[in-house]
């Protein structure tokens, strides 16, 4: 079985930074063939952990330290792991000062209770070894004073393994500004699903992903017989429909992968044996 993987580090549109998109396509570069090493060596979980994890402690990217800042002048992040296998999902909401949530939402993946949230997750980090991390960025606190926030930035990953297997890791620090307490998509199946037929990470208006579970209703489109490209288009065309905006990448059982987009340029990165694509790379 062939092995693939591709990763996203957000919408480019979201991100007014100069340079942005030269830096974001060496780092994404390098990042999806460190999580294709991975993937080889010890397969798709190690794979998606080892990419997300580089994308949280990567500054030009919305998630772990680089995150936004809320409202209150905190970060808080979530994150999530989806085991396609094993139809395990597990998550954190609203982490905060830890450096690698998405590392949390894995130690979950073996407790009976899979998603924690606010202080009791990192309460749980902390007690499983996890040291206080801060995660704020000089860019992200002058933002904050700005009053500046974005629709999208979270990172994510998803891979297929010799052996069948296939996860989704996705992380992100928010859209800067929202009101204390906001759920997103990241730590739902709305924006992180996997399932023995694809898995999807989304990126984007985190309320509207979930309003469409678009995650989700890829990978039950694939099992129900259409193509991964299929299910990806319609559940785009849908979003577009309601004028949503959001990305995402996928992977199925047969290697293919795709980033799509209602709306400007979803960042990502892919691996498999023929080598390595970025975005706005020919």
């Amino acid at each position: 079985m062939p092995s693939a993987i591709i990763i996203h580090g957000g919408i480019k549109e979201f991100e007014n930074i100069s340079g942005f998109e030269q830096d974001c396509q060496d780092s994404l570069r390098d990042i999806v063939g460190r999580g294709y090493e991975a993937l080889i060596t010890d397969g798709a979980r190690a794979a998606v952990l080892a990419a997300v994890t580089a994308l949280e402690d990567c500054e030009l990217f919305n998630a772990g330290t680089g995150s936004r800042v809320q409202s209150d002048g905190e970060i808080r992040m979530s994150a999530s792991l989806m085991d396609a296998t094993n139809n395990r999902f597990s998550g954190v909401i609203n982490i905060q000062y830890v450096k690698n949530p998405v590392l949390v939402a894995a130690e979950l993946a073996s407790e009976k209770n899979t998603v924690l949230a606010g202080y009791p997750a990192t309460r749980y980090a902390r007690g499983k070894g996890f040291r206080s991390h801060n995660p704020y960025t000089e860019r992200r606190w002058l933002e904050h004073l700005e009053g500046r926030q974005g629709l999208a930035g979270t990172v994510g990953a998803v891979a297929l393994d010799e052996q069948g297997r296939m996860f989704a890791a996705t992380s992100t620090g928010g859209v800067g500004g929202e009101i204390p307490g906001r759920v997103s998509d990241s730590a739902t199946v709305a924006g992180n699903y996997a399932s023995t037929a694809a898995a999807i990470s989304c990126t984007g208006a985190g309320e509207e992903i979930v309003n469409l579970g678009v995650a989700a209703r890829i990978t039950t489109r694939r099992l129900d017989g259409q193509t991964l490209e299929q299910s990806v288009r319609n559940t785009i065309r849908e979003g577009m429909e309601f004028d949503y905006t959001f990305g995402l990448i996928a992977v199925d059982q047969a290697g293919s992968t795709i980033a799509d987009q209602t709306r400007g340029q979803t960042l990502f990165a892919s691996a498999d044996a023929r080598g390595v694509t970025v975005f706005g790379s020919l």
